[in-house]
């Protein structure tokens, strides 16, 4: 079915429409391995250097995916608010740590651990070697990524992260990793209001 054709909109009515929508609003719930083509694709629909906001409730999932995340936002200069609702644990922790604005309840919760992996499949010794080279070389690296993103001492990370650590909303504030929020409205969140 072809597209209906519109019909051009003043500039004033074009602004009232932006002032109204705001930033994009992405959440992460969930897997993050189940949900990485959706987010993707709303990274995607941002334009660069553009602003959006991501609600996290995530226990993890691949680090593969994690990193992915990380790297379309860095590469496309994404500016992203995150908001933890709930848990943002492991996996989840790299595309939280990205935001340039990172927002905690008192209530959210964190879970710093090592990377742990796992295979369904029969594999050979030599694969099952290999992959283990690999998963040590890369654990190191994203922690020290982990630590670079949040702009905080690989010592407390890194504690954390061997500790298998769950940390509160008000420990990452504390750190400062993150500022605080009330269960109140926030008003950048609202609709702009006719003066």
């Amino acid at each position: 079915m072809p597209p209906r054709p519109s019909r051009p909109r003043s500039e004033p009515e074009r602004m009232d429409e932006d002032e109204r929508r705001g930033p994009v609003e992405i959440a992460i719930v969930g897997d993050l391995t189940d949900n990485e083509a959706d987010m993707t694709d709303r990274l995607l629909s941002i334009e660069p250097g553009g602003e959006c906001t991501i609600y996290f409730d995530s226990p993890g999932g691949s680090p593969y995916c994690a990193m992915s995340l990380v790297t379309l936002m860095r590469l496309r200069g994404i500016r992203a608010t995150g908001i933890v609702t709930g848990e943002c644990s492991s996996a989840t922790l790299w595309p939280f740590a990205t935001c340039t604005r990172r927002l905690v309840t008192p209530y959210s919760v964190f879970l710093f651990h090592p990377m742990k992996w796992q295979s369904e499949e029969h594999i050979g010794i030599t694969e099952a070697a290999e992959w283990s080279r690999h998963f040590a070389e890369l654990e190191q690296d994203m922690d020290v990524l982990l630590g670079d993103l949040f702009g905080a001492s690989a010592t407390l990370i890194g504690e954390w992260i061997k500790t298998h650590r769950y940390v509160t909303g008000k420990e990452m504030v504390k750190a400062g990793l993150a500022e605080m929020v009330t269960l109140q409205p926030l008003p950048e969140l609202l609709p702009a209001q006719n003066a």
